[in-house]
């Protein structure tokens, strides 16, 4: 496995609120996979005043920008089952890269699983234009396949918004994971 380098965490939510929006955008940006045209969007709707603030300005922001970033958005997340040297420190962690295979089945069902994954993955940015974007939580991949299933009979735009809303879930769920880790 590739070493992941540690994310810093987030600074508290008043210094974010005061912080040149160049900076404000990088601090923001490990939350969303950097996704610059909403960054750029969300920075500019401060002051937020809170944590949970910002992330309710996230969701209306999302769904309220062009379908263009949108789709620019959720792209920014990698694809489920992508290989782990190419995905973030965080969603290194959330795809379960960080934990090693039990033994040779184990392995060859994780091969498996991310075959399935890749062929879904394709089907599914072909059928919609964009990726798959949905908060694992921590979830083995197995348990995906049949959401990513049936996301592929869903109408188009319904997709979308929950695209969207798990972009923002993940956000949430990563600043609260290195708000603890702060804490420890």
């Amino acid at each position: 496995m590739t070493p992941v380098a540690a994310t810093p965490s987030p600074p508290a939510i008043d210094a974010l609120d005061a912080m040149p929006s160049a900076a404000a955008a990088a601090a923001l940006a490990p939350l969303f996979e950097g996704a610059r045209g909403f960054l750029g969007r969300l920075v500019a709707a401060r002051p937020f005043g809170s944590w949970p603030a910002l992330f309710s300005r996230a969701r209306t922001i999302a769904l309220a920008m062009p379908e263009a970033e949108q789709v620019e958005l959720v792209d920014a997340h990698p694809p489920l089952g992508a290989p782990p040297g190419s995905v973030s420190a965080h969603s290194f962690r959330e795809h379960g890269y960080d934990v090693a295979a039990a033994d040779a089945a184990a392995e060859a069902e994780r091969r498996r699983i991310d075959a399935e994954l890749a062929v879904l993955n394709a089907v599914y940015e072909r059928r919609f234009g964009f990726r798959y974007c949905v908060f694992v939580a921590g979830r083995p991949r197995a348990e995906l396949l049949p959401g990513l299933r049936a996301a592929l009979a869903d109408d188009r735009a319904a997709e979308l918004r929950r695209a969207l809303a798990d972009v923002v879930a993940i956000a949430e769920d990563r600043h609260r994971r290195l708000s603890e880790e702060v804490g420890s």
